[in-house]
């Protein structure tokens, strides 16, 4: 058996099906990674109510339709620790903890708080919940010792501050309890939108990785093109086509062909579209196909998350039973 390099953990919240920006953004490299190291994959139901707390929707619904969308893709309960956040106390004890260190200051000029306040509106984020965010974060990521955190652009920053809180505690207690997690970033460090914008539920802009194969056609004849081209004959440029951002994912090995043709005015926007609906059908049906078997078993989704409770649970007591000790309580 090889050797695992380390510890990794990683989350994502439940809001519903997952969409391609999900799947490539994060999805594709966690199923990869669960083979290198030991995986804490979490669905982070917790942090889903700092932005959402007034109209939290159906979140076990949603938490079913992410456990789906994560096997279907190839995540496996015996290589990885699948479980959601709220069924490990834990996780609140530690962030409660972790507070006690942190600067309010840290906290108050994390960019992506300060995006979010700018982004999202209609909800008021005037909350401690919403701001102290990170150091939620920081304790799912502490609590396993994780020495790695697979993640996009937007999360940088956050993991930042989690080393930063690390190197706070551990000076302040005198040791070394917690490793300085580093930073893995996915392969695709942003997937595009419809829109050229990045992929997200909020911006009506994806694809979900359970689209029916009648509607892939029709959401990517809604991609964004090279706006300067109008004839098929004219030069194109495929660094704003959105099109041609997926061809880079779904045909990697033909992407030079795909500029050429387009830089020479040889190949019409239509076509292109029409042989990317055809890529991404294939590539997505035995991933489909696996999510309908799961649909038809609903059973497996709450044997997952039972298993995943108990492995996560007991590597939580122990790190809590540590920190406690260390603390002084």
């Amino acid at each position: 058996m090889t050797e695992k390099k380390g510890t990794i953990f990683s989350g994502m919240r439940p809001t519903g099906r997952l969409h391609l920006g999900n799947l490539f953004g994060a999805l594709e490299n966690w199923v990869r990674l669960q083979d290198e190291y030991h995986c804490f994959y979490c669905i982070v139901d917790w942090h889903a109510m700092t932005t959402d707390y007034e109209n939290p929707g159906d979140i076990n619904k949603n938490v079913r339709e992410m456990v789906m969308d994560w096997l279907s893709c190839g995540m496996d309960p015996d290589k990885a620790v699948v479980f959601r956040q709220s069924d490990v106390k834990e996780h609140a004890e530690l962030h409660l903890l972790l507070s006690m260190v942190t600067p309010l200051s840290w906290l108050e000029r994390c960019p992506t708080y300060k995006d979010q306040l700018q982004q999202i509106e209609g909800r008021n984020l005037a909350t401690y919940g919403f701001i102290g965010y990170p150091v939620l974060q920081a304790a799912d990521i502490l609590l396993y010792k994780a020495n790695a955190v697979p993640v996009g652009e937007d999360q940088a920053a956050h993991l930042e501050l989690t080393r930063e809180i690390v190197r706070r505690f551990n000076y302040i207690y005198g040791k070394k309890v917690f490793p300085e997690p580093e930073t893995l970033y996915n392969k695709y460090r942003v997937v595009s939108g419809l829109d050229r914008r990045k992929m997200s539920k909020s911006y009506e802009n994806a694809i979900d990785i359970a689209c029916t194969p009648e509607d892939i056609p029709k959401k990517v004849r809604m991609m964004i093109t090279d706006p300067a081209r109008i004839r098929k004959t004219d030069p194109g440029n495929p660094t704003v086509c959105t099109v041609f951002s997926f061809y880079s994912i779904f045909k990697p090995d033909n992407l030079s062909v795909v500029e050429q043709s387009c830089c020479l005015g040889e190949r019409g926007c239509v076509e292109c579209k029409n042989n990317l609906s055809e890529l991404m059908l294939q590539y997505l049906e035995p991933i489909q196909q696996r999510r309908r078997e799961l649909e038809d078993n609903p059973n497996r989704v709450t044997e997952v998350l039972e298993e995943g409770r108990e492995k996560a649970v007991q590597v939580a007591r122990t790190t809590m039973e540590e920190v406690r000790s260390i603390v002084g309580l």
